[in-house]
């Protein structure tokens, strides 16, 4: 089966057009809020008290998570969250380990709060889609995709229902089927738990992006202590991101070969 015909049995559930905010001196200023079980999206602001609190914007994911959960909340609940937050400009995502962010939910295995580093250039592509951090609530009652495309400034909830599952299979098969073409597939990250995620609480949250240089997909299984069990609970098979933002290919050999200013 090729993507073409995957994307064919796609249902779309809701979309939405949002109002992009581009960095300024780090900050997007605005968090993406998604509810899969009511197909809902929400803008929310940055407070100078959470710039305070978190500066440069790692720890948004802590903030939010705490501001949507109660001391009732499970691993398990609806209203437990997957949040993501990225650094002050989530990386420059072409260097090897600056594309770093936070992911932070409620463990499966502890019932604590965990977070975890992540890479896989999702926190960066986040930042240039206009948006310091994503938290994502409810459970979508079949399995879904979630796309941010930062293209064209819109979220989407997909029903997915011929992909697999398997993170180092979806991962190809959403990356070529969201590029517009070969040289856009860099601009796109991929986030899955794999089948592993649906049967124990250990899952991890798997991010994967197009590696230039190796002309493949690569995946950084990030999200530890059971996230990625979490992101299966809810019924989400992956999350798409697409920017515009084409990263710069830099390379030690061009600096070096770069004429000495007196």
């Amino acid at each position: 089966m090729d993507t073409l015909e995957m994307k064919k049995a796609h249902t779309l559930l809701a979309e939405w057009k949002y109002k992009y905010a581009p960095v300024d001196k780090g900050y997007a200023g605005q968090t993406l809020y998604i509810n899969v079980s009511e197909n809902r999206f929400e803008a929310k602001p940055v407070t100078e008290q959470m710039k305070e609190l978190f500066v440069g914007g790692r720890g948004f994911d802590l903030w939010l998570l705490w501001n949507g959960t109660t001391a009732d909340t499970k691993w398990d609940s609806p209203e437990n969250e997957i949040c993501i937050s990225s650094g002050p400009l989530g990386g420059t995502s072409s260097y090897p380990g600056s594309g770093k962010s936070i992911a932070t939910t409620i463990s499966p295995l502890t019932e604590s709060v965990v977070d975890s580093n992540v890479g896989g250039h999702f926190g960066p592509m986040l930042k240039f889609s206009g948006f310091d951090a994503i938290e994502i609530q409810g459970k979508a009652s079949e399995d879904v995709i979630i796309f941010i495309d930062g293209t064209n400034h819109t979220v989407s909830i997909e029903t997915a229902p011929l992909e697999p599952i398997d993170t180092h299979l979806i991962g190809e098969i959403l990356t070529e089927m969201y590029a517009d073409d070969p040289k856009t597939r860099q601009n796109i990250s991929i986030v899955s738990a794999g089948t592993g995620a649906n049967h124990t609480r250990m899952g991890c949250l798997n991010f994967s992006w197009w590696d230039w240089r190796r002309e493949s997909v690569r995946v950084k299984q990030a999200g530890r202590g059971g996230i990625g069990t979490v992101f299966r609970d809810k019924n989400i098979k992956a999350m798409v991101i697409k920017t515009g933002y084409f990263r710069p290919r830099w390379k030690i050999a061009d600096r070096m070969s770069e004429p000495k200013t007196k």
